[in-house]
């Protein structure tokens, strides 16, 4: 893992780090908020609340003190910055996936060759500052997988996690752990509050992020995921992301 930063005697600094693949980073925490994007590959950060999946342009917004593991999958380059918590009044309190424009990105990348210490009315702190203030209006998105409660949905949700290419029927699963469907249906609402499809649904979306990142073919994917053909799976990747998955990898390369 490489690591390099800008100054840190201001309320806000930029950093950027190279991870190879598969480096696992345990859980652990930090006394600033810690905004964190990728340039190349997907991160996968996980908290007590659920598992949190970055691809190239989005980011993870970690709130000051949360414990959080990180896991890399592709080589990846990682921008970032660490912010003192009450910099502005209104920063979000929650773990959030967020959008990160490309101007924004830029911004980051300048502050990262910031140096020197940061002197009032010059032109690094109005750069700090434009990124304290942007940073106010990140656009959230749902790549997130809520993490069950019990110990009894968290191997089940593993457990499906791990076979995305079986059918995967709530009836089936509930009977493999000795549970009516009603009962697991249940469980799903009340741990994760979102029935089983759409967590189901999720599951399959996140995953088919990082694989696409990966390089993984198209028909090997779908095929991972359980769906019959690639088409399938395009249709289910429109409608969850707006574009087919080749529309993805162009878009993304441009």
């Amino acid at each position: 893992m490489h690591y390099s930063h800008g100054q840190l005697n201001y309320p806000i600094y930029a950093y950027a780090q190279s991870y190879t693949a598969g480096y696992i980073e345990d859980t652990h925490q930090h006394d600033r908020i810690q905004l964190l994007h990728t340039l190349s590959g997907v991160i996968h950060v996980r908290t007590a609340e659920g598992i949190w999946v970055i691809p190239p342009s989005k980011g993870i917004w970690i709130p000051e003190n949360k414990k959080h593991a990180i896991m890399i999958f592709g080589e990846v380059e990682a921008r970032g910055i660490f912010v003192e918590p009450f910099a502005r009044a209104d920063f979000m309190t929650e773990c959030s996936v967020v959008a990160i424009p490309r101007y924004l990105s830029e911004l980051i990348n300048q502050a990262v060759l910031i140096k020197e210490e940061i002197l009032a009315h010059t032109r690094n702190e109005r750069l700090l500052e434009l990124i304290l203030d942007e940073i106010r209006f990140l656009e959230e998105v749902p790549f997130q997988l809520p993490e069950a409660q019990s110990e009894r949905l968290k191997n089940i949700c593993k457990n499906i996690r791990e076979n995305l290419s079986a059918t995967n029927h709530l009836d089936d699963i509930a009977r493999q752990h000795h549970l009516s469907a009603k009962t697991l249906s249940r469980l799903f609402l009340k741990e994760l509050d979102m029935n089983f499809s759409v967590w189901l649904k999720q599951a399959k979306l996140l995953q088919a992020l990082t694989d696409l990142e990966m390089k993984k073919p198209i028909l090997n994917i779908a095929l991972d995921l359980g769906y019959e053909s690639p088409s399938a799976f395009s249709y289910m990747f429109k409608r969850e992301m707006g574009l087919t998955p080749t529309e993805y990898l162009k878009k993304k390369s441009n």
